[in-house]
């Protein structure tokens, strides 16, 4: 037994990141040892994230100076060896400005490494009788798509304990292609639903157009259908943003609009979190101050108790329900969202510049959100690996009414602000003809958790100028 005794969990940082090794104490006496490999509760804790392993491979290897292939597998691994010793490599070839890079270590029974998805890794046996062992979270399949790095390279320049002209390797092994001609291995990808939207928009304009994101609207993809767990190839998806909502809060309350409602806002969403906790994809759902009934006094917390007015409030609080049962999720509430195409900005901007002097509620408070503000929140909260639950995200700054933010666009744009009336709520529907859902009076929503991950909202009233400003243009 080449192990020592008494060590404690640690967590050890290496230059490639993700690729993190961690000591593991072993307990023996004079009949042998025990050690916990693999304990979920205390790796978690130290850090590790949740990888979710469906399967366990050892390898026997009977002779010292055993070399194995720098493979990349589309998987995580949890690496460690049962018996004897090895010699491991890894080398990063993901994407970015890692790639390429060594990390090498001594792997016996009281250390073990968690090696993510595309880093290249090896290793070579320094006593005999050893077995190689590893957890991974996909199943094994022919159809994999590997990527694979020479053990003799010379720009990663491995310093292998035993000359690789001393050992024996595999012909495919050898074959293996220098690093100048290792194709980078793309990030996992990312699936935006709803991409035709205000906010779909946006989430283009803030993820670009790289070969690993994919863009999809209704038509592209019915997350309803009962083959959803096969519409892809789920493991090759590290995020889904479900951008997609049903949002005409007033027809929601007709029967067809109803059904519609909780199609779209409540068993879509049930489905994606299915599909996300199966398959170890982190899912971001955007939420509504709708979930609330908006009779607090101050601003909503994220865990403020759900109370929704109307049907569209109901399936968004149902969809939230629905979505907090993926183990990775984000849900992302906001309120008074503005971004491309028909909102209130652009309607009281052409109501001024037409001349009209608009009677504009005045009893509901809150901030206008613009969707890039919502798209770089997203963004930072997968991106920064912040802790998963529902986070607050709207414009920063003082909340107003409608009829306030009414009169700051008109003012934007040159006309006189006075022209706007407020009214009530019941004024301003007094007339209305169809069916009218109710709505919150306060949707100011508290934003100080998602700040605490280091996220600043940009303040409402600085994106409202330049809104106006863009749309005088």
């Amino acid at each position: 037994m080449s192990a020592s005794f008494g060590k404690k969990l640690e967590r050890i940082e290496t230059p490639i990141p993700g690729l993190v090794v961690f000591e593991l104490p072993v307990h023996g006496d004079s009949r042998g040892w025990f050690k916990e490999n693999w304990q979920r509760e205390k790796m978690l804790a130290l850090g590790l994230e949740d990888f979710g392993p469906v399967q366990n491979n050892i390898s026997f290897n009977d002779a010292v100076g055993t070399t194995r292939g720098i493979h990349a597998e589309p998987w995580d691994k949890w690496v460690s060896v049962a018996t004897g010793r090895i010699f491991g490599a890894w080398v990063d070839l993901r994407e970015g400005p890692t790639f390429g890079t060594v990390f090498t270590t001594e792997i016996d029974p009281s250390r073990a490494i968690y090696v993510p998805r595309g880093v290249g890794n090896s290793y070579q046996t320094l006593e005999a009788d050893t077995a190689y062992t590893y957890l991974v979270n996909d199943h094994w399949s022919p159809d994999a798509s590997y990527s694979f790095l020479n053990l003799a390279d010379e720009t990663a320049a491995v310093a292998w304990p035993i000359p690789l002209a001393d050992v024996e390797i595999s012909e495919k092994d050898k074959a293996h292609p220098r690093l100048a001609d290792v194709t980078p291995i793309p990030p996992k990808r990312i699936l935006v639903l709803g991409a035709s939207g205000q906010l779909g928009l946006a989430l283009r304009e803030r993820f670009g157009d790289a070969s690993h994101i994919e863009y999809a609207t209704r038509a592209d993809i019915d997350v309803t259908a009962a083959d959803m767990s096969a519409a892809r190839r789920w493991r090759d998806y590290g995020l889904i943003v479900n951008a997609a909502a049903y949002t005409a809060v007033d027809t929601a309350e007709t029967a067809e609009g109803r059904e519609q409602a909780w199609a779209a806002n409540a068993s879509a969403v049930a489905a994606l979190a299915r599909v996300a906790d199966d398959h170890g994809i982190t899912l971001v759902h955007v939420s509504s101050d709708y979930v609330f009934d908006g009779t607090l006094e101050g601003a909503y917390p994220e865990d403020a108790p759900l109370r929704p007015l109307g049907v569209y409030g109901q399936t968004k609080a149902a969809g939230d329900l629905a979505a907090s049962t993926a183990a990775r999720h984000y849900i992302v509430r906001t309120s008074w969202v503005i971004g491309e195409g028909g909102n209130f900005v652009r309607t009281m901007h052409s109501l001024a510049e037409r001349g009209i002097d608009p009677r504009v509620v005045g009893d509901q408070v809150g901030r206008l959100t613009f969707t890039p503000d919502i798209a770089n929140a997203i963004a930072h909260l997968y991106e920064s690996g912040a802790p998963y639950g529902v986070y607050n995200v709207t414009g920063a700054g003082e909340v107003q009414s409608w009829a306030e933010i009414a009169r700051q666009v008109f003012e934007l744009t040159g006309h006189d602000p006075q022209r706007v009336t407020p009214v009530t709520t019941e004024e301003y529907f007094s007339s209305a003809s169809g069916p009218i859902a109710p709505r919150p009076r306060n949707s100011h929503l508290d934003l100080a958790k998602i700040a605490s991950t280091g996220y600043a909202p940009a303040p409402a009233e600085e994106s409202l100028r330049a809104y106006v400003a863009g749309l005088k243009g």
